[in-house]
């Protein structure tokens, strides 16, 4: 064994080992409990990761690694999420070809990700451009049309003048695009668009539904879920229409408050409405009207929305509507605060009760009544609930997408591809950029899109549109049940046995796209009896950036990109991963720093060296600890508190350190370190005489009588100021108490390590750490 501990060689021998005896590969026949455990896959668009990336792979790695020492059959998969504007954007920008940059880049994520140590089981690896997995994207929207959920629309939608493409609202950010951040248009487009709308109810309502047990059926943190139900904005209230004098038409209102319509003193209809352009002739300052809408077109909703900007409008001059309440004519006004997406995009306004219609009545000097009656429902409206969420854009102009398997025929219509002709591939072109005219480069493609009518026979053409990146993500986790699968999505069984995810970990953007996109397809597939579950995520866990040492977000646009291969070369993976585990809470960003991973490195060569002073037994306190430590790290984990685990690791190294430890004891100890540093923990595991790998061992349990003894928690001072409470035990010494203390992560921030001046232990009471 040797003295010194060199991590470049037992990483190098462990990575090779571990991928010959394939020893992370996942059973689907297997009799032990499921573990379903998922990260939310990467898309492969830029040249590999840096430190900030594999926080949330080290956690469930973690995790898995436990389970499976735990008795339980682990599902623990990764692919890559290869469509889509972010692949085919950079390799725009590399000038390649998207499929040659997603191999490059694919192969460059998985060499970090195997010298990281991460237990995936590769077998199951799925790319969504691979047209095995795709022909199954395609089979779903083929159902989705079968269904009426999908559907062709022209209506004007958000146009991206970089990107050169049709978005979905969820992939704006305040009114520019989520990809390049350019301001988007508004721009008539014929567009295939998802009827995610009729799902919004259900959506909304399992956000506070429980299973069968009377357990929360979506174990999210509250904060995504208030982001749903946001997004989803479901009002109730009642449409009510109002005669356009001297005309036929009525325009339709909605409202939450129909009972004021005694004090509406005017309408105001969306820039964007249909009535705007069909009551042209009526309107006698047209041109004024005309150049309103212009200068509003490109206006983001959030910014429309805005409640501290000035209010604009213009009167539509020729135009009154009677309010059908007290039967007054009241004038008919265009503003941007009202949204032609919400609602029916026409509001009555109550300049008395709503501070918006206050604020335009007052610029305007139009009547506010204030003191008027209130109406009941039933006289003038008709019961409506509405949702902020609008259907889904799912076309793309864009080249490096799933092709949507639909055929145009100038005599049947659109007519949906066989199913036996899945999948349609996307063709191999040279050219590929964007076009900016409102087609895909796939309509100059005539070989490839004039094919025969599936139903007739005769003369007909291909969708050119491709789907958005999101299709491939709102699924993928039912392929890596079954992924070599070509007769079907997945095979019930399979379905049946890992049932939903247990764990999906990721970054909390995703909760209004990705998360709403896939409960949405999932619902739908159990709809159809394709799947058995009506959720796809059992439990959601977010990950708190880590930042770079300037605490700003780490980026080539700062300079400040930290690359984990330098970290690995010169630590170890094993201290890259201690390390992003004890940096902080795992839901909290934090910022990178050199300096404090020495101290993971050095508590990994303090447990190297306790191999080197093994005696025939352990201490007292020791065992003692020892089993304290098996409870509160297994604890922990399964709460993803894994800078506290560390800090209770990290604590009884220190015991052993200085005290005198067995074989057995130490073992334990390496099976609990295992999840955390599997490098190591495998390579002293080994030379203690173990044939099989620490990883398929058994967990250690830990035994109720050596732990009873009288805990206390105590105040954890740094100059005087309460930074954190530990609990102890009244038989503790008073230095094993110091290194408790001084281990804990929130007294680490203030002390970053550095040795104490003073301390001031009052038993059983507080510690006072002067630095």
């Amino acid at each position: 064994m040797a003295s010194v501990y060199d991590h470049k060689k037992i990483e190098k021998k462990w990575q090779k080992a571990w991928d010959k005896a394939n020893i992370y590969k996942t059973s689907d026949a297997s009799k032990k409990p499921k573990y379903y455990i998922l990260d939310m896959f990467p898309y492969p668009s830029g040249e590999g990761l840096h430190v900030g990336h594999p926080k949330g792979y080290i956690a469930t790695d973690v995790i898995s690694r436990m389970k499976r020492m735990q008795g339980y059959n682990v599902l623990h998969p990764m692919g890559f999420d290869a469509f889509g504007l972010p692949a085919e954007n950079y390799a725009l920008t590399m000038k390649v070809h998207p499929e040659i940059a997603v191999k490059k880049n694919i192969k460059r994520f998985k060499e970090q990700l195997g010298v990281m140590g991460v237990d995936y089981d590769w077998g199951r690896e799925i790319n969504t451009t691979d047209p095995k997995y795709y022909k199954w994207t395609q089979w779903i929207f083929l159902q989705l049309f079968k269904k009426g959920l999908a559907y062709e629309s022209n209506e004007p939608i958000n146009w991206c003048p970089s990107c050169k493409t049709g978005l979905a609202n969820e992939d704006l950010e305040a009114g520019r695009c989520e990809r390049c951040g350019t301001l988007v248009e508004k721009k008539p487009l014929r567009q295939w668009v998802l009827k995610i709308t009729d799902y919004a109810e259900s959506l909304l309502k399992d956000l506070d539904a429980e299973d069968k047990d009377g357990f929360p059926l979506l174990n999210w943190p509250e904060y995504i879920k208030e982001m749903q139900r946001n997004w989803i904005g479901k009002s109730e209230g009642a449409e009510i229409e109002f005669p356009i004098s001297e005309s036929e038409e009525k325009i339709k209102v909605f409202t939450t408050r129909p009972d004021t319509i005694f004090g509406a003193t005017y309408l105001v209809l969306a820039p964007e409405h249909r009535l705007v352009q069909e009551l042209k002739g009526q309107i006698t300052n047209w041109s004024e009207v005309e150049n309103y809408i212009k200068q509003v077109k490109d206006k983001g909703d959030i910014d429309r929305l805005a409640t501290d900007k000035e209010k604009t409008g213009v009167e539509l001059k020729g135009i009154k509507v009677t309010n059908p309440a007290n039967k007054k004519e009241i004038s008919v006004w265009i503003a941007d605060y009202v949204l032609g997406s919400y609602g029916t995009g026409a509001i009555m306004a109550v300049p008395a009760d709503d501070e918006r219609d206050n604020q335009f009545a007052v610029k305007f000097n139009l009547p506010i009544v204030i003191d008027y009656k209130k109406a009941g429902l039933k006289d003038y409206g008709q019961t409506k609930t509405t949702y902020k969420l609008r259907d889904w854009v799912f076309s793309r102009q864009r080249y490096w997408g799933e092709p949507i398997p639909l055929i145009h025929c100038e005599k049947c219509g659109v007519v949906p591809v066989l199913e036996k002709d899945l999948p349609v591939e996307l063709p191999k072109v040279k050219s590929y950029e964007p076009t900016g005219t409102g087609e895909s480069p796939l309509a100059s493609i005539s070989k490839w899109v004039n094919v025969k009518c599936p139903k007739c026979n005769g003369k007909a053409k291909r969708e050119t549109n491709t789907m958005p990146q999101w299709a491939g993500s709102s699924w993928y986790y039912l392929r890596y049940m079954d992924p070599k699968n070509n007769k079907e999505m997945v095979a019930k069984k399979k379905e049946q046995y890992w049932n939903t995810v247990d764990l999906y970990v990721g970054g909390a953007e995703h909760a209004t796209r990705h998360l709403i996109y896939a409960r949405f397809w999932h619902k739908f597939l159990y709809d159809i009896k394709a799947i058995s579950t009506r959720e796809p995520f059992k439990k959601l866990q977010s990950v708190g950036l880590i930042m770079g040492p300037d605490g700003r977000k780490m980026s080539k646009r700062f300079g400040n990109i930290i690359n984990p291969d330098d970290i690995v070369k010169r630590y170890g993976a094993d201290t890259l991963r201690i390390y992003e585990m004890f940096i902080g809470p795992f839901d909290q960003a934090a910022a990178w720093s050199e300096e404090a991973i020495i101290g993971p490195r050095r508590f990994l060569e303090k447990v190297w060296r306790i191999r080197g002073k093994l005696s025939k037994s352990s201490s007292p306190s020791v065992e003692k600890l020892l089993h304290k430590t098996i409870k509160k790290v297994g604890e922990d984990i399964n709460n993803m508190s894994f800078n506290t685990a560390v800090s209770t690791l990290m604590v009884c190294i220190n015991e052993m350190d200085r005290s005198e430890v067995g074989e057995k004891d130490y073992k334990i100890l390496l099976q609990i370190l295992a999840p955390f540093a599997s490098y190591m923990a495998e390579e002293l595991w080994n030379s203690l005489g173990e044939k099989k790998s620490i990883h398929i061992s058994k967990w250690p349990k830990w035994n109720p009588k050596l732990i009873e003894d009288t805990e206390v928690k105590i105040a954890v001072q740094v100059n005087g100021k309460v930074r954190a409470e530990i609990v102890i035990s009244l038989e503790d010494t008073e230095k094993y108490v110091q290194e408790k203390a001084l281990a804990d992560v929130n007294v680490y921030k203030y002390t970053n390590g550095a040795t104490p001046k003073k301390v001031i232990y009052v038993k059983g009471r507080l510690i006072n750490i002067l630095v």
